[in-house]
């Protein structure tokens, strides 16, 4: 299967609009290569994520780039993303750049280029993440490995926003809890939450691929009895009360359905959302606190927070 990759050269403030127009546009994927990344002092606190490549990174701003499918309707979305990010100085975005080009590569190239630059990572103070093609030996009795392969779906399992979400499950979560993980990707956050002792975990993410990968990583985790896989939208449906809801997802999508986290969450568990870019982070604490949840803390890793809530 052929795939055509949308790159976008822009700004820091463009990513989280940027995004989701590509996602809204039908992307199954979209990475940010940002050359802050190169200059991150992850090794001093957990452990080395990459060998990042400094080429592969803008000189300025950074570059945004989705993947869609190659199909008769490809130059009509192309052009109707290109339209909505150029749109995007209309509501105050900066842009930048905001060069656009289009290359076409193979499901296979895509799908295995970046695995030479993956590899075990420790993400919290027990969960450590590692390449499915990989052999790692824990380092400790009491050490959680989460043994991932991102495929399509990029959820490494390494991104600031996912490493914030599995610190918070970690100390969240509970023996014998229920948790919902909003919007799985990978299935990494399901995945840890199995592992630290949840008894039940719906995974769900709106997207066909993201499910395929997850339903993967779960089996290959052998979590396929606690976690359960399902493509739907955000909360839409009926599931039984959380002790625990989990997304990293974007803020605008967060704030659009505190209210039904507010329903699927028990008196006293935690709404966990992440995926949200610092000047937003106020705009979905009101949002919890309206729907009526309190705010429990804010933890902040580089230009990333998440918010960690609880159910009046």
């Amino acid at each position: 299967m052929k795939w055509s990759e949308i790159s976008i050269q822009t700004t820091n403030e463009a990513i989280e609009p940027i995004s989701n127009i590509l996602h809204e546009a039908g992307a199954s994927g979209v990475v940010i290569e940002d050359p802050s990344d190169l200059q991150a002092d992850w090794d001093n606190v957990y452990g080395e994520l990459y060998e990042l490549n400094t080429n592969d990174y803008p000189d300025e701003g950074v570059i945004i780039k989705g993947y869609l499918p190659v199909n008769s309707f490809l130059k009509e979305t192309f052009e109707a993303v290109k339209e909505s990010i150029l749109n995007l100085p209309l509501y105050g975005i900066d842009i930048g750049k905001s060069h656009l080009s289009v290359n076409e590569i193979d499901e296979e190239e895509w799908a295995t280029s970046w695995k030479k630059y993956y590899h075990p990572v420790k993400v919290s103070e027990k969960c450590t993440i590692v390449p499915t093609w990989e052999i790692y030996e824990p380092v400790s009795s009491d050490e959680i490995i989460i043994e991932l392969d991102p495929g399509m779906a990029f959820g490494t399992g390494t991104h600031p926003t996912t490493v914030l979400c599995i610190q918070a499950l970690e100390r969240f979560v509970a023996k014998q809890d229920q948790v919902i993980d909003v919007g799985t990707g990978s299935g990494v956050l399901s995945i840890a939450a199995a592992k630290l002792g949840a008894e039940k975990v719906y995974a769900l993410d709106l997207d066909e691929v993201a499910v395929r990968v997850a339903k993967e990583n779960v089996r290959h985790n052998q979590c396929h009895h606690i976690v359960e896989v399902t493509q739907n939208n955000l909360l839409e449906g009926s599931f039984p009360k959380a002790d625990v809801i989990v997304a990293n997802i974007l803020a605008d999508v967060i704030i659009g359905f505190t209210n039904e986290a507010a329903k699927y969450v028990k008196k006293d568990g935690y709404f966990i959302a992440s995926g949200i870019i610092l000047q937003k982070k106020e705009a979905v604490q009101e949002a919890m606190i309206a729907s009526g949840f309190f705010i429990e803390e804010v933890n902040v890793m580089e230009d990333w927070a998440a918010i960690i809530a609880k159910r009046g």
